[in-house]
């Protein structure tokens, strides 16, 4: 979701994933695509309900 991450920090994931797709699988970053899909809260549920209600009840 989109709480609250920064464009740094999805730098940061982006370049550690990759690195680590070079060293575990040998992939070449030149080939490696990431995606970040950010989906919004109430597009998307869990335990049975949308997210931003089981936020609610859990929060």
């Amino acid at each position: 979701t989109r709480d609250g991450v920064t464009a740094e920090q999805k730098a940061q994931i982006v370049a550690e994933m990759t690195g680590t797709l070079q060293r575990v699988l040998g992939k070449r970053p030149e080939h490696t695509h990431i995606v970040i899909d950010e989906v919004e809260p109430e597009n998307w549920g869990f335990a049975g309900v949308l997210t931003t209600e089981y936020r609610k009840r859990n929060d």
